[in-house]
């Protein structure tokens, strides 16, 4: 306990509200979990393309995982010191202040509706500006396309009831009974905040016709938000931090300066790169995002990130299941994929919701190349997580175009992870060791982190780092970008797909 820094006996308690389901940890003095509950997230498809989650679903999930936690802790919620909070980001939606009621479905980061008025957006000769402002290119995975949505489709309600968020201020809102706020991490991440003022940016709100007064106060990451309503768990627990989820990973592996990088493999895959505390421009199509933010005496310290973000991830193992039920569980995919010397042939472009870095191309749709009635179902199989890894390997080569120090170790988390043939096939085509902690819930660790160093519970960030446990480290064996080549042809024949064909 005295090697983490911290002077008091209690808990943390840390929520992970991402896309395919919603989690609580409790999380004691020594870092340990001594509680947790979890409940997968219903996913709406009203078309295709299109993707929907229920806000007053995520919320009553999020109750419930956080009781569930604390009893399986057996621990009072008295005794808890603070609440962590990490989300999905771009996400939003907007609801009515007067009754709490929700005036739509919020609409998913992957959910690709506003691809024309991206389109238009581009030919009207945004790009550049909305970039330099931003830090992001136009594209529909950004939450401020999809207020602008939400909005067309209300224009009957009075704004002056109107609140909009993404998921973190919707469910601050709804844990202290109204306090409207985000965080710079996921403010960053809307279009709508300037990267070099951090706030909201008014020329950007003028573009999309989005009113400033229905917009959460943007917060340091590190602090208290306020307190949540005793109803919901019997105490009044200071939220202490907010994070968005790939920045909440990035801050629980320790990569808080240039040179440290993460990458996880969630739903997508998002590498993300701290470059410090100055904003690196990309010329290879990566994002320029916030990092974290934390008060200090004069202001904020900012830390800044590049990213790449890869859209299908975990979603295509997932469809192998759900969709085409190929497979059972994801695990399987492991063995399938070892049963077999190579892909036969096969090549795979997960673009189910068009392709994120270093493309970003909306109209682009997944595709399998090179069936033959010879592939059997574990081609199809490996030749799925070989893209993954194909994936990671563009945007790896990206991020080392755009740094003076390339990298030398990938730090991994998130579910897809798990799989031992993936992780040494990506060893293999970076051609440098990827590194798998023993905690993989890393995003959830961060979010606890960060909320225990901002109440005092925790005294060293650098204690919290250097106590990580190493699980494995998959050393590259063969250089394995042979096929690289082909798949890159693979994808260029996805691009504009939608377009190709009207």
């Amino acid at each position: 306990m005295q090697t983490l820094g911290t002077t008091s006996l209690g808990y943390i308690l840390a929520l992970d509200l991402g896309t395919t389901g919603n989690r609580a940890f409790v999380f004691n003095a020594d870092c340990e979990i001594v509680g947790q509950a979890y409940k997968e997230l219903t996913q709406y498809y009203p078309q295709p393309g299109w993707l929907e989650h229920d806000p007053l679903e995520i919320w009553q999930d999020t109750c419930w995982v956080m009781q569930t936690a604390i009893e399986n802790a057996q621990v009072a919620p008295s005794a808890i010191a603070a609440l962590g909070l990490t989300v999905q980001r771009e996400t939003c939606l907007i609801w009515d202040k007067t009754t709490g009621k929700p005036l739509h479905r919020a609409i998913v980061w992957q959910d690709r509706r506003t691809a024309p008025f991206c389109h238009q957006l581009q030919e009207q000769g945004y790009a550049q500006e909305i970039y330099d402002r931003t830090g992001l290119v136009i594209d529909a995975y950004f939450s401020a396309t999809k207020l602008r949505w939400l909005l067309d489709h209300f224009t009957d309600v009075d704004l002056k009831n109107v609140l909009a968020g993404t998921i973190d201020s919707w469910v601050l809102w709804n844990l202290t009974g109204g306090i409207h706020a985000t965080d710079h991490s996921n403010a960053s991440r809307t279009m709508l905040m300037n990267l070099q003022t951090c706030k909201w940016d008014e020329r950007l709100l003028d573009i999309f016709q989005i009113p400033a007064h229905i917009l959460p106060q943007i917060q340091p990451s590190l602090g208290v938000f306020g307190v949540t309503d005793p109803a919901i768990l019997g105490a009044k627990i200071p939220i202490a931090a907010i994070l968005g989820d790939q920045q909440a990973s990035l801050f629980g592996h320790g990569c808080d300066r240039p040179g440290l990088m993460k990458c996880t493999y969630g739903t997508g895959s998002f590498l993300v790169a701290h470059t410090g505390s100055q904003i690196v421009r990309s010329q290879h199509q990566l994002i320029s995002t916030v990092a974290w933010t934390q008060a200090n005496q004069s202001g904020i310290d900012i830390g800044y990130a590049l990213e790449g973000s890869m859209f299908t991830t975990g979603a295509c193992i997932q469809w192998l299941r759900d969709g085409i039920k190929l497979i059972k569980n994801a695990a399987e995919t492991e063995a399938m994929a070892n049963q077999v010397a190579d892909n036969g042939g096969v090549y795979f472009v997960p673009a189910f919701s068009g392709l994120g870095a270093p493309h970003w191309d909306m109209s682009a749709r997944g595709a399998f190349f090179g069936i033959t009635a010879s592939v059997q179902p574990q081609h199809l199989v490996r030749a799925v997580l070989e893209a993954i890894a194909y994936q990671v390997l563009e945007v790896v080569q990206a991020i080392n175009a755009s740094s003076s120090t390339p990298m030398g170790r990938l730090i991994v988390d998130g579910g897809a992870c798990e799989n031992n043939f993936l992780m040494q096939f990506q060893a293999d085509v970076l051609n440098i060791p990827v590194e798998r902690p023993v905690m993989r819930d890393t995003t959830v660790k961060g979010a606890a982190f960060a909320a225990g160093l901002a109440v005092g519970f925790w005294h060293s960030y650098e204690a919290l780092v250097r106590q990580r446990q190493i699980e494995c480290i998959f050393e590259p064996r063969s250089k394995s970008v042979s096929n690289f080549a082909t798949w890159q042809q693979a994808v260029k024949r996805t691009l504009a797909w939608t377009d190709k064909i009207g």
